[in-house]
């Protein structure tokens, strides 16, 4: 797929995945809807920081933008269990277990 064509797929997808509206994207960005609007429509292709940007508010890096959900580049097996394990808990033992984890650290 063209990147043209990948980008604007992308931010709907992740759109859509966070229940983000354009407008609350728009927010999150501090960018105005007509530019956000513009990349979702082809009308633009944004910037590497305007991509940092978008990623930021999604909580995900540039290199996981491209390679798309379920993927994360750059990772070892091990951290990809962690992370596949961390995916499957709820709100609270994701609380109690960065608790645990803070406290491996001091």
């Amino acid at each position: 797929m063209r990147t043209e064509d990948y980008i604007p797929k992308r931010v709907k997808e992740l759109c859509s995945k966070h229940k983000v509206s354009k407008y609350r994207l728009a927010q999150l960005t501090d960018m105005s809807q007509t530019a956000l609007g513009n990349i979702i429509k082809k009308e633009s292709i944004p910037t590497i920081p305007t991509l940092e940007r978008i990623c930021d508010a999604f909580g995900i890096s540039l290199a996981q933008f491209f390679a798309g959900d379920g993927m994360r580049p750059d990772l070892t097996d091990e951290q990809e269990e962690i992370l596949e394990t961390w995916d499957n808990l709820n709100a609270d033992e994701r609380r109690i277990l960065m608790n645990f984890v803070k406290s491996l650290k001091k």
